[in-house]
């Protein structure tokens, strides 16, 4: 319960509030940012975000000397199963679904520049074997129904094929930088068509003890079915990873199958 406190302890602050809607607005902001944009001092932003970066409900990513600070969806996610999952879903959804529709508009008219999207999970695990299941293609047929299929060298490309009779092949992408079991940047293309630049995924893998913090950061965003698409996406692929690697076998039920049921 410990955690769940810190995580309502820091939303009930409006400022807070502010620095968690300015980081949805423009995901991996710098503290200069942050600060200038709510017009107060690095040493009072310092002070907010060192609270919700203990809840867990902003995360930071090193970039060279800069320090990126990141809305993390997992803890507001995992309230919402707990507390408002069970009740009156159908008009939840409705409600849902009006409000995303507004904000999609918004986001197509007002920017065009999509925001990053970040998520952090913590696994009990080595380090070893996070990588291992982030490249084995035998362990991603079985927590994503996809293999993840590539030599893994930098400049090699990755295929993203199901893992049923078909083998269709539903994402293509390049290894950018590889450093096992750290760190690895992929591109990632979902349209095999498409005359685009391509998004880019980088796996950050930071072990602790008998724990490992995984930060998946997903940039470079074409559009606003490829954002609502992963904002999914990824929070049910890396459940169903840390089932995996914690228990010895996924979750019972494909997680993503949850939002195609009620949809």
């Amino acid at each position: 319960m410990a955690a769940i406190d810190a995580i309502f302890k820091a939303l009930a602050d409006p400022t807070r509030r502010l620095l968690l809607d300015r980081l949805r607005e423009h995901n991996g902001q710098t503290l200069n940012e942050l600060s200038a944009r709510l017009g107060m001092t690095r040493q009072a932003a310092t002070q907010h975000l060192d609270v919700l970066v203990a809840a867990g409900l902003v995360t930071v990513v090193r970039r060279g000397r800069e320090r990126l600070h990141y809305l993390n969806p997992a803890p507001i996610n995992e309230i919402q199963e707990r507390w408002i999952s069970g009740f009156d879903q159908p008009r939840l959804r409705a409600l849902g679904a009006i409000k995303r529709q507004a904000e999609e508009y918004a986001m197509t008219t007002e920017t065009s520049t999509l925001p990053s999207y970040v998520y952090v999970t913590y696994i009990r695990a080595s380090a070893e074997q996070v990588w291992k299941a982030l490249t084995d293609a035998d362990l991603t047929a079985r927590y994503w129904a996809h293999a993840n299929i590539s030599d893994w060298q930098e400049g090699s490309t990755w295929e993203h094929r199901r893992a049923d009779e078909s083998g269709h092949l539903d994402i293509i992408g390049k290894v950018l930088t590889t450093d096992p079991p750290h760190s690895l940047v992929v591109t990632f293309e979902d349209d095999l068509e498409a005359r685009r630049d391509p998004s880019v995924v980088t796996f950050l893998i930071e072990p602790h003890e008998d724990i490992v913090r995984l930060t998946v950061t997903h940039e470079n965003l074409p559009n606003v079915e490829m954002f609502n698409g992963i904002s999914k996406g990824w929070p049910a692929v890396l459940s169903n990873l840390k089932s995996l690697l914690e228990t010895g076998d996924v979750l019972p039920q494909a997680p993503w199958e949850m939002d195609d049921q009620n949809a």
